[in-house]
């Protein structure tokens, strides 16, 4: 049929079932924006760009659905990147619409003119530009079809001069890949090696939350009587009150599943790709299991014994292939049976002294933690230590949470407090670690599911990258609670200049005024809390307000500056000098 453009575009999108995206208008796309409204298509206006791609991977990792944002061309699409690099690593399906320079000007120097493919080749797994009007229908839909098979970023170029005109078009139907369970011999080999094991445990990573798979890993643990323990910044990977729930991996994870992992035979990584940051050693323990038998899942062949070496490689759906094991391994009646009640008994005692511990961790015991308490305990004031704060905040959690956290120090001491019942519950900046994550993140959650209380964590240092789209909760009803730790220092790379830089602190105090009271300054409700008893209570304010009144409210929480263990350990060493001047600084 005969259409615009800008129509073929508007219409491509309304059968891929888009229904909100996340911008800032612009001249580039407004043909194209004047009928998204009779479409069917709400633009949320953001306050940065950057924003607004933040929200559009947290509305795609809650609903499993495309997550989408457009800009104006140039400085509007560059603001977008690093969001787009933190969806890339997080597999989110995000299309970035990408209007740019009309093709008359391009190579002129123009106003807003950049070259805008490049910007996103390493963070997109398709790239699709429009290079005739008549196209627009299709690249469009090969976009949005190739984010989801890839579940990963893709961007969508168009120019803008592209919008305008008559053409003859067909609307494309969505087309979703079915992914198996991965090839017979491959399972074959898994189910025996399984069968044999005398200490399986399965890694359960992001592939399982984004099968929708979380009944099917259950089904072949308890077939296995296998211990389960997520990967890393997956939280929601496993439902934590079930008994052979054990926690995180990786950094600030649990000591019970990594004391656990280390004694395994047999390792069945369950859609994830055991990446570094989440297999290194934390706690003091190396906990990886040298001698074992590893059986890795993936949807993406290329993953398959990347960073660690497997004995099996199995590419397909995470839970198609879970099913598929188990129904093999229920063939096998003798399964590990022999040793169940021995490993029921560890996993429990582990799990155990684990929730002790973190009873009883009630601050960082270092010399310079220490330091830190007795100074403060002597200003005006409250101070709260972090992990007393973290653990009443684990207490104060709603029924069908999301949680989102940001990057830094106290946000990393939380992967050992977080636990959720049902996926698609806890977003992270995952490998990418770029601050000011948090806060838009659950926001993009919180549009794709309003009915589910949506709580962000953060710094005072990621904070203040992000707080102003307050003002975007606030100008479109869109409530959220945002928990902010104000401990006035970026925490993570202070702890670096503890250990390797004899105490020389370099741009990392963070004084500032109170956040509450510039939240209520933008229309939102702010709550400061200096006292431990105090936090359930704000927080269940909180959340009366963002449910039950429709309120943005900032939560405060003024902590101590104690430290935990250092970020990078595994990327610093101590410093060599050779110039004279430099001699003190060693």
């Amino acid at each position: 049929m005969k259409m615009t453009p800008s129509e073929a575009f508007v219409e491509t999108m309304v059968a891929n079932g888009v229904t909100e995206m996340f911008g800032i208008m612009g001249s580039a796309f407004m043909d194209a924006m004047d009928i998204f409204e009779p479409a069917g298509i709400r633009l949320i206006p953001v306050v940065h760009e950057q924003g607004a791609a933040h929200m559009a991977d947290g509305y795609s990792r809650v609903s499993g659905r495309h997550g989408l944002v457009i800009g104006q061309n140039g400085p509007g699409i560059s603001n977008c990147v690093t969001a787009i690099a933190a969806a890339y690593w997080a597999h989110s399906p995000v299309v970035i619409v990408t209007p740019e320079t009309g093709t008359m000007g391009m190579g002129l120097g123009g106003f807003q003119e950049a070259n805008q493919l490049p910007m996103f080749q390493e963070f997109t797994k398709y790239q699709g530009h429009v290079n005739n009007p008549n196209r627009m229908a299709e690249i469009t839909g090969r976009c949005f079809d190739r984010a989801m098979s890839e579940m990963a970023p893709a961007q969508l170029n168009i120019p803008r001069d592209y919008f305008y005109g008559e053409i003859d078009v067909e609307i494309p139907q969505p087309m979703r890949l079915d992914r198996g369970p991965g090839g017979e011999n491959s399972l074959n080999e898994a189910a025996a090696l399984l069968a044999k094991a005398q200490f399986p445990v399965i890694i359960s990573g992001g592939g399982v939350v984004m099968a929708n798979a979380v009944d099917a890993c259950k089904a072949l643990a308890e077939c296995l009587g296998a211990p389960v323990v997520n990967s890393y910044l997956h939280n929601d990977s496993f439902p934590a009150s079930h008994p052979l729930w054990c926690g995180p991996l990786g950094y600030q994870g649990s000591k019970a599943a990594m004391k656990l992992l280390s004694r395994a035979d047999v390792v069945l990584a369950l859609g994830t790709r055991l990446g570094p940051f989440g297999t290194l050693p934390q706690h003091g323990i190396d906990y990886w299991p040298a001698n074992a038998k590893i059986i890795q899942v993936d949807a993406d062949h290329k993953m398959l014994g990347l960073v660690k070496k497997i004995s099996v490689g199995i590419c397909g759906d995470a839970g198609a292939a879970a099913k598929a094991l188990t129904a093999r391994l229920g063939q096998l009646s003798l399964a590990c049976t022999g040793n169940r009640e021995q490993r029921t008994t560890q996993i429990h005692d582990e799990k155990t002294a684990w929730e002790n511990e973190l009873d009883n961790w009630t601050h960082e015991k270092d010399d310079f933690s220490l330091e830190m308490i007795a100074e403060q305990e002597q200003e005006a004031g409250g101070w709260l230590h972090p992990r007393q704060v973290l653990r009443e905040l684990e207490k104060s959690m709603p029924e069908n949470v999301m949680v989102s956290t940001d990057i830094g120090n106290i946000n990393s001491i939380a992967n050992s407090y977080l636990r959720f019942e049902k996926p698609r519950s806890f977003f992270a900046a995952m490998s990418f670690g770029n601050c000011g994550y948090a806060y838009p993140t659950i926001i993009g959650a919180k549009v794709a599911a309003p009915d589910r209380p949506a709580i962000s964590y953060a710094g005072d240092g990621a904070w203040g990258m992000s707080l102003s789209e307050t003002m975007t909760c606030v100008r479109h009803n869109i409530p959220v609670t945002a928990v902010v730790f104000h401990n006035r220092q970026w925490g993570a790379e202070k702890k670096n200049q503890v250990d390797f830089y004899n105490r020389r602190f370099v741009a990392g105090e963070l004084e500032s005024q109170s956040w509450a009271g510039i939240g209520k300054a933008m229309g939102a409700e702010g709550i400061v809390v200096d006292r431990l008893e105090d936090i359930n209570t704000a927080m269940n304010k909180a959340i009366d307000l963002q449910m039950n009144q429709g309120k943005t409210t900032i939560v405060e929480i003024m902590c101590t500056r104690e430290l935990g263990d250092p970020f990078r350990r595994d990327a610093l060493s101590t410093p060599v000098r050779f110039l004279e001047k430099y001699q003190d600084y060693v």
